[in-house]
């Protein structure tokens, strides 16, 4: 990912400068007019603007941490996936030292970095993001400014890859069913071009964040059908279902069985007082 927006940048014209952990990674980007530097100092030595992309908040802040006072005169953008928490405590510590930073995670493949496709999420002093807004465009399909709450971006880009995630378990738990009773993935999978469950994000999502569970589809009833798909999978291992089996057993026991299957959320949203 890091090596695709150094790309980009440098086909935009841009003078680049990249360092990363591994040499030969930083060194794979000379041939596109990119300047490989041997230490973080180096790298960000004269910039106008830092991009950061890393794996976790602790190489973050090591990173950051070994370019000093070299950040001063920069505008450092970090894309990476981190956690809500750290990133408010990073943007709070760079900021005291007088340092601009946005928090600029994205939902981008390095093709999509490489062609300006994809989603930027952004948040941090409107001043910060106005002046960075012309470049991130030309990074990026869509540009998504949350505002002034620093931990906003690493927090929706948690959202996002929990619907990734939880999606892929949901497959992964369809084509164990589908391979217990003899049926081929690519055959199962082949439902969701006819049918798509992106009503539940979009119907269903919506009222469980308004706390209505409305019953269309009560939770006794959708636990009888989550018993009939673990059985159906038999033996193989299933990733989602038995945990929401057992989150719908228990809001059975505590008298949820005829509200909607969204009363799932009834303990992070609790249920209104009358229909939304």
């Amino acid at each position: 990912m890091g090596a695709a927006l150094a790309e980009a940048a440098a086909r935009r014209g841009e003078r680049v400068s990249v360092w990363n952990r591994t040499a030969s990674k930083a060194e794979a980007l000379v041939p596109f007019g990119i300047r490989a530097a041997a230490t973080v100092p180096e790298a960000v030595a004269g910039a106008e603007r830092v991009h950061v992309m890393l794996s976790d908040d602790d190489a973050v802040d090591s990173v950051l941490a070994a370019a000093g006072d070299g950040l001063r005169t920069a505008l450092v953008i970090d894309h990476s996936t981190t956690s809500p928490s750290g990133t408010a405590e990073r943007a709070k510590r760079l900021e005291a030292r007088g340092i601009a930073f946005l928090h600029a995670p994205v939902f981008m493949t390095p093709k999509m970095c490489r062609e300006a496709g994809g989603m930027m999420l952004v948040a941090g002093a409107k001043a910060t993001f106005d002046r960075a807004e012309p470049v991130l465009r030309a990074m990026t399909g869509r540009v998504d400014y949350l505002g002034e709450r620093r931990d906003l971006a690493a927090a929706h880009k948690l959202f996002g890859n929990a619907m990734i995630i939880a999606l892929c378990g949901g497959l992964a738990d369809v084509y164990a069913m589908a391979a217990e009773l003899g049926i081929d993935a690519v055959d199962a999978h082949a439902l969701f071009g006819k049918f798509s469950p992106t009503g539940v994000l979009t119907y269903r999502g919506a009222a469980m964040a308004k706390g209505d569970y409305t019953p269309t589809f009560e939770l006794t009833m959708a636990r009888k059908d989550a018993r009939l798909m673990i059985e159906s999978a038999g033996a193989r291992p299933l990733t989602v279902l038995p945990a929401v089996a057992q989150r719908m057993d228990a809001l059975i026991g505590r008298g949820f069985g005829g509200d909607d299957l969204g009363v799932l959320a009834v303990d992070a949203v609790p249920k209104a007082t009358k229909p939304v």
